[in-house]
């Protein structure tokens, strides 16, 4: 062994320049992410679309916190009830299923206490007796045909929207990205086969496409949603990760790593795409959006969530039923209110990311 390797613990020259090589491109991609983050927060409008990106995320997650027709926490004739709210009717016990909001007021004693919801109602407690109220102290954002409060439908309809464009443009990535890689960083066939499947599915109109394959369903739920959009979507990002993929497999660092002996799947995986994320990144982030009002277009079609779901889309379909004949403008207001900020916030934050990628742009 010669007295460099001994010095170095037993690895050769050509050991230590193989563990080296990827430092200076992890240490560029950092300072590069740090860049763009600085970038990026420096405008007021980012950060205000981040935070309401962020505020739609939470009431997704927290939905049955802030909209349920059960307690958080209830105490009723001598028993305690933690986090009934999340339960499902059919998995409630006797006690719990006949209770609603009004019949639990009437229920509880003077040693009985419970932690309600701000909203105290879920998104399918109908109230027959309430169909089509507008605002009231009862009902802050009224409630729809049903007499269903239309503030738990929208808090309920956010998880809903947010997921499917979370899950479909996942999937539609995921695809893109596989294909896209392997078209780039190969080249030949390969590539001549992704680009002719990128071209055949761009010929299709891509919402006429998702609304046939919608009406072939029997009875749409909302993973068929989820799966027609993500199965839809991913030409754009695959032709986005190709051109960038070209672009990175000719940089030096890749050349370099390949001349040390790297593997071709290990140069793709860990030195090529993640170098080559950034543009999948601002498309995905537009990519919700357009998940979102798809979404709710869908709905709004019948051919979205089925109900009971709550769905910003089906409480659109009643405005457009009742708004004019009954006045409930608030059907209309308040659920278009709620997609035009998170599709605004999305679209934002998706400009905010190509700003802070562009290096024309660049102080």
């Amino acid at each position: 062994m010669s007295e460099r390797a001994r010095s170095t613990g037993g690895e050769t020259p050509r050991e230590e320049a193989r563990a080296d090589a990827p430092a200076g491109s992890q240490k560029a991609t950092r300072e590069r992410t740090r860049s763009i983050r600085d970038r990026f927060l420096k405008s007021k409008l980012n950060v205000a679309a981040l935070v309401l990106v962020a505020g739609f995320a939470l009431v997704a997650v927290f939905a049955d916190f802030i909209a349920a027709d059960l307690p958080i926490v209830l105490h009723l004739d001598g028993k305690t009830w933690i986090l009934p709210n999340l339960s499902s009717p059919a998995s409630r016990t006797p006690e719990l299923r006949r209770l609603d909001p009004e019949g639990l007021w009437e229920a509880m004693g003077p040693d009985d206490w419970a932690i309600f919801t701000p909203v105290g109602r879920g998104p399918t407690d109908v109230d027959l007796l309430a169909r089509l109220k507008g605002p009231s102290a009862e009902h802050w954002l009224g409630t729809d045909a049903l007499g269903r409060d239309v503030l738990a439908r929208i808090v309920h309809g956010t998880r809903i929207s947010l997921s499917v464009g979370v899950v479909a443009v996942g999937l539609y990535v995921l695809i893109g990205v596989l294909l896209g890689a392997l078209a780039g960083f190969y080249g030949g066939w390969i590539d001549q086969l992704v680009s002719r499947l990128i071209e055949v599915k761009m010929v299709f109109p891509t919402f006429f496409l998702i609304l046939t394959i919608m009406g072939i369903v029997e009875r749409p739920s909302i993973w068929h949603v989820m799966l027609v959009i993500g199965l839809t979507g991913w030409p754009g990002v695959a032709r986005l990760i190709r051109g960038e993929i070209l672009r990175v497999r000719e940089l030096d660092y890749v050349a370099a790593i390949r001349a040390l002996g790297g593997s071709d799947g290990r140069i793709l995986l860990r030195h090529v795409i993640p170098n080559a994320m950034g543009p999948v990144l601002v498309a995905a982030t537009f990519g919700l959006a357009g998940a979102i009002l798809t979404e709710s277009s869908l709905s709004f079609l019948g051919f979205g969530t089925p109900p009971p779901t709550a769905s910003w889309g089906e409480l659109l379909t009643q405005a457009y039923e009742h708004a004019i004949t009954s006045g409930a403008w608030w059907l209309t207001v308040f659920p278009g209110l709620a997609i035009f900020l998170t599709v605004t916030a999305y679209n934002l934050v998706g400009e905010g990311l190509r700003d802070a990628m562009d290096p024309r742009l660049r102080s």
